[in-house]
């Protein structure tokens, strides 16, 4: 085990196993939050632009966060979502395409304004808030409610109409919005607390509060621990392994120089 090759493979195990080791650290340290919002931090109501940007990913820690946005309806962008659950029944959301004040460049965040029981109800309520928000261009409101990542789109089925919407996907509602060119739009989606008559308010309760420790990322530091362990475990075994070869055919040799040296007969 000390002959050159050996010392030479120990080093470069030891090589990989510092590399190994300092991967484990770099996963240690981003499994402990040290610094994680405090309790009840996504109830306090906060402007919009502070909690995220057009197009930004929403972080994991401001998911649900309560903020205030100012703006106004664009007129023909009053979308029908299905498929939304409130309170465990299963209905439909209207949503409306708020185009925010006080932005260098045209901004607008896709809004869940409120819910209905039935297809008919939520096509009813769309056509309305149409209705007055042509007839009252640009007329400001404030929509106060939670932030909430983007759920994807998906394709609907086969048999469905192809503009129709099973996810609130802010990336689908601009597909369809009449007024959308040049503007930026944000990556996640309003829930507002409050809904317009004859729509129900939006269910939408507090997000649990999260652990500051993130499991999946210690399991991985226990990972490359494990094969930091390994390398040296794997050039143990090729030395072991070598010597006893060695051992075996050096038995061989002396085995077969005591054979000849023996007397015939």
């Amino acid at each position: 085990m000390l002959r050159p090759q050996w010392i030479g493979l120990l080093l470069l195990c030891l090589l990989v196993a510092g590399v190994f080791a300092w991967l484990g650290q770099w996963q240690l340290g981003r499994a402990v939050d040290t610094d994680p919002p405090p309790a009840g931090a996504t109830e306090v109501v906060r402007p919009l632009a502070e909690v995220a940007g057009p197009g930004e990913y929403l972080p994991e820690p401001l998911v649900g966060q309560r903020v205030t946005a100012d703006g106004f309806w664009m007129p023909g962008d009053f979308l029908v979502v299905e498929s939304r659950f409130n309170d465990g029944v299963e209905g439909y959301w209207v949503t409306g395409q708020l185009r925010l004040t006080g932005t260098e460049a045209p901004t607008s965040v896709a809004v869940a304004i409120g819910w209905a029981p039935t297809r008919d109800e939520a096509d009813a309520a769309a056509g309305e808030l149409d209705r007055l928000a042509s007839a009252a261009v640009r007329t400001p409101v404030t929509v106060t409610g939670r932030l909430i990542s983007d759920e994807g789109p998906v394709p609907p089925r086969d048999d469905a109409d192809p503009q129709s919407m099973t996810r609130m996907s802010p990336a689908a509602l601009l597909g369809q919005w009449e007024d959308a060119e040049g503007i930026d739009v944000y990556r996640p989606y309003l829930a507002s607390e409050s809904a317009p008559e004859p729509l129900a308010d939006i269910s939408s309760p507090a997000p649990d509060e999260s652990s500051n420790v993130n499991w999946l990322n210690i399991f991985y530091a226990a990972e490359w621990a494990i094969f930091a362990g390994f390398a040296f475990y794997l050039w143990y075994r090729l030395a072991k392994d070598a010597w006893e070869k060695e051992l075996e055919d050096f038995e061989d040799e002396q085995d077969e120089a005591d054979a000849a040296a023996r007397p015939a007969g």
